[in-house]
């Protein structure tokens, strides 16, 4: 039987295992495949192959879509800011909902770049005494008015397309501060390669944000999840807690909870 292709009918039942390790060989080669094409590849039933499917994604190696499957696709880059602020609103607004919960007046807290990040502003000026340290120039903008917010930009070098700072000087003043919670925010993601981004420049200025907090919330969008970029920030068990809209699919949160992930799905409903 050849490495890529299904098993020949006359030949022995595969055992589930055995049929899942073809059905990756195959979803590696053609990256996406419907339920009714593994049904015909495997002889098998729809059942079957939805247990296939929900078992490989609960281990992080595939992720479903509408009427079937896909492999983890690679991120060159990132999308630009204009790009991704109208999109996915009533998904940002429900994470950033349940990120708040983590804020109390007093608090000082780190915003990572992003429009994720943007929504949760709104709940921070609404608490007393807040301090918002960010490398992100949309919330700095967007807090000029909030005289009550005490506000400190990383500063560090222009990530045009993103209206962010980036690299060594970001991180550096990163890491002269104490902060009792970091947002971060993520471009792509996955259970088995954790938080990953397409420019080296950011990982630096993640990592020290995080270092720097008492704890780390991971605030990301499930549509990014199943993504991956070249550089890895961190796996995601190093974050005290992942939040993501509802629309993760229940055997992917179900893999990323026995894993030891503390995972939160805020309702967009």
């Amino acid at each position: 039987m050849s490495s890529h292709a299904p098993p020949d009918s006359s030949e022995a039942p595969l055992i589930p295992d055995q049929r899942r390790e073809a059905m990756l060989r195959q979803l590696r080669r053609d990256k996406v495949l419907s339920v009714q094409q593994l049904m015909a590849a495997f002889t098998c039933s729809h059942m079957t192959v939805r247990r296939d499917i929900a078992a490989l994604e609960q281990a992080g190696l595939v992720f479903t879509v509408p009427g079937g499957v896909r492999i983890a696709s690679h991120l060159g880059s990132e999308p630009s800011h204009q790009s991704k602020f109208t999109v996915e609103q009533p998904q940002k607004k429900a994470i950033a909902r349940d990120a708040a919960q983590s804020l109390r007046a007093g608090m000082t807290i780190y915003l990572d770049a992003g429009t994720t990040m943007l929504a949760i502003v709104p709940h921070i000026v609404a608490l007393s005494d807040m301090t918002v340290i960010t490398n992100d120039f949309e919330i700095v903008r967007e807090l000029s008015g909030a005289t009550h917010v005490s506000v400190i930009h990383t500063g560090g070098q222009l990530d045009h397309a993103n209206l962010s700072s980036v690299g060594p000087l970001a991180a550096s003043t990163l890491r002269q501060v104490v902060l009792d919670v970091a947002f971060i925010s993520a471009s792509s993601w996955d259970l088995r390669r954790g938080v990953t981004t397409p420019s080296a420049a950011k990982v630096e200025v993640k990592l020290a944000a995080m270092e720097a907090a008492s704890r780390t919330v991971l605030a990301v969008s499930s549509s990014k999840y199943g993504t991956f970029g070249l550089y890895k920030v961190a796996a995601l068990e190093r974050f005290d807690l992942v939040i993501t809209d509802d629309g993760l699919a229940p055997a992917a949160a179900l893999g990323m909870r026995q894993s030891g992930v503390e995972l939160e799905l805020a309702s967009v409903g």
